[in-house]
């Protein structure tokens, strides 16, 4: 079985990959180039929803037909609202929400599904997220895909009276799920907490120590979806 991890910057791949220890075979395929470690094939594919969607899907297009991806999981660093998710910490996504994607009204932010289109929420495998969750500790909650990264007390405030189930937010998740939907394959979002959600202060950031988490995690986190995909993919 293969996954197919999704990051944003080549820092969040090389922490996933160095998991297993090693050089990873790097593998060049149309539109992307994977690095393989362990069941992983890991790819940096920029930073956003789109251009981790457009990564995604160039990848999952060029699995062999004898060899599909079982799951794709978005993976990096984001930030955590306090104090469900503080600095240092691990959140796996119950769900991976778009949570700018639709239309400012007189009357505040309307999303792409209340404007009678699209959607703006995708739910990962019930099972993984609490295996997975339960083998790294990490929490479990909404994770918010946005555009900008959030940088002061109102917007903070006006997403958890959105989402009052957020415990982080990043960038590309939304993107990725959305991509791995359109080929039916499973999505799984997993971060390390680097900073916390609110106002912009850089030198509170924790990169070096989220990154660290990551690895971590992701050493913990092989032989749980293998085993998912053996015993319980088929029921979630």
């Amino acid at each position: 079985m293969r996954v197919l991890v999704v990051t944003a910057v080549p820092a969040e791949r090389d922490a996933v990959t160095r998991a297993f220890g090693g050089d990873p075979e790097v593998i060049d395929v149309p539109g992307a180039r994977l690095h393989r470690a362990g069941p992983f094939d890991v790819v940096a594919g920029g930073a956003g929803p789109a251009a981790a969607a457009a990564v995604t899907a160039f990848a999952l297009a060029s699995a062999p037909a004898s060899e599909p991806y079982a799951l794709v999981v978005s993976a990096g660093i984001g930030g955590g609202f306090a104090p469900a998710a503080p600095v240092g910490s691990l959140v796996v996504a119950a769900r991976i929400v778009a949570a700018d994607l639709g239309a400012e009204t007189p009357d505040g932010f309307v999303p792409v599904t209340g404007l009678g289109f699209g959607r703006d929420t995708f739910l990962p495998p019930d099972t993984l997220v609490h295996e997975v969750a339960a083998a790294t500790g990490a929490v479990t909650g909404t994770v918010l895909t946005v555009s900008t990264v959030t940088g002061s007390a109102a917007r903070t405030a006006a997403l958890l009276a959105a989402h009052p189930g957020a415990v982080a937010e990043a960038m590309e998740g939304f993107g990725v799920a959305e991509a791995a939907a359109g080929l039916g394959v499973p999505a799984l979002e997993l971060r390390a907490v680097s900073n916390t959600v609110g106002p912009r202060d850089r030198g509170a950031w924790r990169i070096g120590d989220a990154l660290t988490a990551l690895t971590g995690a992701f050493g913990k986190t092989a032989h749980v979806v293998e085993s998912w995909n053996r015993h319980d993919r088929h029921s979630d």
